[in-house]
């Protein structure tokens, strides 16, 4: 049996990623998504292992001592990180799995899996980024700027990237996004 494809997508905080990566879930049954694992407060409406492995510091740096996670970091404050033993498990029962991670947890799957396909979403702009932001209404300014500091570091590694998405119109960023999943489990 073939291995599955892993499949990572990344972009700025507020770019759309998760809603891209939802509508391609919800459409697509072959693939299997890694629910990541932090130690920030859930957000509104989020759900434990569902959105986030919701969990604490200390449990969380335990796992990373047994070499529980493929890949991990530290973003504005809190760590996020991806279980190795349910992603290596379904690629090994030929499932594509995908992952919804920033760069910095992008190359380190890199390193450990170079046939991964690296997908990075790209806003149409900065003031819309900050508009996305701002409308989820959960951050202060303080955090907002951190956001869009951090957005303009991740999109310079754009370019380091498989693949590149604009998501200026979504329709079409999910329909891109799934064109090259779609020609990757072709190749």
């Amino acid at each position: 049996m073939a291995k599955g494809k892993l499949l990572v997508v990344s972009g700025p905080s507020g770019v759309g990623k998760g809603t891209i990566c939802n509508q391609i879930l919800s459409a697509d049954s072959n693939i299997m998504f890694s629910v990541s694992m932090t130690t920030r407060n859930p957000r509104e409406g989020e759900v434990d292992a569902v959105n986030y492995f919701f969990t604490d510091k200390e449990s969380f740096e335990k796992l990373l001592a047994e070499g529980g996670l493929l890949e991990h970091n530290c973003y504005c404050g809190n760590y996020y990180g991806t279980p190795r033993k349910q992603v290596e498990a379904w690629l090994e029962e030929g499932k594509d799995v995908m992952l919804e991670i920033d760069f910095n947890g992008a190359f380190q799957i890199r390193e450990s899996y170079p046939e991964c396909v690296m997908i990075f979403i790209l806003p149409p702009s900065m003031e819309a980024l900050r508009s996305r932001i701002e409308g989820r209404g959960t951050e202060n300014e303080e955090t907002i700027q951190k956001r869009l500091d951090e957005a303009a570091t991740e999109m310079s590694h754009a370019d380091e990237y498989d693949y590149r998405v604009v998501n200026d119109n979504l329709e079409d960023a999910i329909k891109q996004v799934q064109d090259i999943i779609d020609k990757e489990r072709n190749n």
